[in-house]
């Protein structure tokens, strides 16, 4: 993946999760609607549960991002 992918890609997530931990994304996937978006295992998580979650995310996500700039072996 080339490097304007590979901070694409990242922008992207952190934009969801930006918007599921701080904008109120986390209230909308409540219930059922997380299923598609997280998994059928959030279906019955609370909001501060999926905001958990994603944050958790988001930090590994960002690990693999620093990763990835100084090793381009491991962007996918």
């Amino acid at each position: 993946m080339s490097l304007t992918a590979w901070i694409a890609c990242y922008a992207i997530d952190s934009a969801f999760c930006y918007w599921v931990v701080w904008r109120g994304g986390a209230d909308w996937m409540e219930g059922w609607r997380a299923l598609p978006l997280i998994g059928w295992w959030a279906t019955r998580w609370n909001t501060e549960q999926i905001r958990l979650y994603m944050l958790l995310v988001w930090v590994a996500h960002s690990l693999w991002f620093v990763a990835g700039l100084v090793s381009p072996g491991l962007r996918w």
